[in-house]
């Protein structure tokens, strides 16, 4: 068979196009707010159990540890900014809605995308205008004026077009306006990454507690995700990329009546996960996966490889990779420190790293000691801290295949 040279250039190009499209991998998570796990897989949600049986579902927690160092209070902004950043409270410094002073030194999924591509497209589709210019901090100088490509936000702001009533019908048409315009940029534009936050389930709970009404509000979420879902299935279809969505929330609610959140008992700490990928690793199967594991597994799916000192301070692992430890404890006893950890892999071995500094609070670098190496199949290291006295320690786990942390924090600190 004899082809014109004419015609092999395009055809080769467009095989080349084909190949490029294919490799390339998205990212779409979207924030439900205020559903915990109960009431999820009680709920009548046929898209998200699609999803789900595509790939997986987990039920995760918000809230940090309780009663640690580490301890977030279940508030929707603290909950999307887990996400948003991979770490708890004690390091973004955002505990209530308010959102006074975020520690942008702990950088969010979107910064740490564009710094590694920055050629790579980020979008935001939220109800709730804070999500973008306080908590990504959207062209701040603490952020690197980092600019979102497509952004459609601020809704709730936009009192002519939505009235808001005292039944806050409002919300779930914001709702939808927010999903239908995350649909359309995503099969049309196809973002690498982007975030989507519906709102009007946490209302619906605020005023109505576990009710008919807050029941008939988490089966419209489902439909609205429905509606981005099929967008990613078209746009996967037509151009061959490779699409993963995550569905999560924010936080639970509480025993009692369902309206209340922002303690730490099991039922408001309850959150969980939908992905269309399947989750598995020693992690996933036999550990406590939480919110803040979303992070570095979104990076490991968009092959984002995380400047060290945001590394060594994540508190979440990924779901997908095969990792070799997890879940550090670290107590301080008579100029000892004793660490544990679980080992998910026997072979090899742990380095173990300590620092006195917490320079990363303020955009320095911390400095760390290494301390040794111990076998990871041991679980556990008892060592001599007497040449480095302080109130304050951070230790780092280093293994081969992933890195956890952890830190003493002495009351007066």
């Amino acid at each position: 068979m004899h082809i014109k040279k004419s015609l092999l250039l395009p055809l080769m190009l467009f095989s080349t196009a084909i190949l490029y499209a294919q490799e390339q991998r998205k990212v779409v998570y979207i924030i439900a707010d205020g559903i915990s796990a109960d009431v999820i897989e009680q709920a009548q949600t046929p898209n998200l159990r699609e999803i789900s049986t595509q790939g997986s579902y987990l039920r995760v927690y918000q809230g940090g540890e309780a009663g640690a160092y580490n301890e977030s209070p279940t508030i929707s902004a603290v909950g999307y900014n887990n996400i948003l950043t991979g770490v708890w409270y004690n390091k973004h410094n955002v505990p209530d809605n308010n959102i006074e002073a975020p520690n942008y030194h702990y950088p969010s999924i979107f910064r740490v995308l564009k710094d590694a591509y920055p050629e790579k497209t980020i979008g935001i589709f939220s109800s709730w205008q804070d999500n973008r210019t306080k908590l990504i901090g959207e062209g701040l100088p603490a952020t690197g004026n980092i600019q979102m490509d497509y952004a459609f936000d601020g809704l709730e702001l936009d009192t002519l077009r939505y009235p808001h009533d005292k039944e806050r019908q409002f919300m779930s048409v914001i709702d939808q306006a927010v999903s239908e315009n995350a649909a359309k940029t995503i099969q049309e534009e196809g973002p690498d990454l982007s975030w989507v936050y519906l709102e009007f389930t946490d209302d619906m709970g605020h005023m109505h507690g576990d009710s008919p009404a807050y029941s008939a509000a988490v089966e419209k979420m489902d439909a609205q995700v429905g509606l981005i879902w099929q967008a990613i299935k078209k746009r996967a279809a037509d151009t061959g990329e490779d699409w993963m969505i995550m569905i999560t929330t924010d936080h639970g609610r509480d025993e009692k009546t369902g309206k209340g959140h922002g303690g730490q008992t099991f039922r408001q700490r309850s959150a969980w996960l939908v992905c269309n990928k399947v989750l598995e690793n020693p992690y996933s199967r036999y550990g406590k996966p939480s919110v803040v594991d979303l992070y570095p597994t979104i990076a490991n799916f968009l092959n984002i490889e995380i400047p060290k000192e945001s590394l060594w301070e994540l508190d979440g692992v990924t779901l997908m990779d095969d990792i070799a430890i997890a879940h550090p404890q670290a107590y301080y006893f008579q100029e000892q420190l004793d660490i544990s950890w679980t080992a998910l892999d026997d072979n090899g071995e742990v380095n173990i790293w300590i620092s006195t500094t917490n320079n990363k609070k303020t955009g320095g670098s911390d400095h760390y000691q290494h301390i040794g190496a111990f076998p990871l199949r041991d679980k556990h290291a008892v060592i001599p801290v007497k040449d480095y006295p302080s109130d304050f320690y951070k230790v780092v786990l280093e293994t081969e295949k992933n890195t956890v942390n952890r830190w003493i924090v002495n009351d007066s600190h």
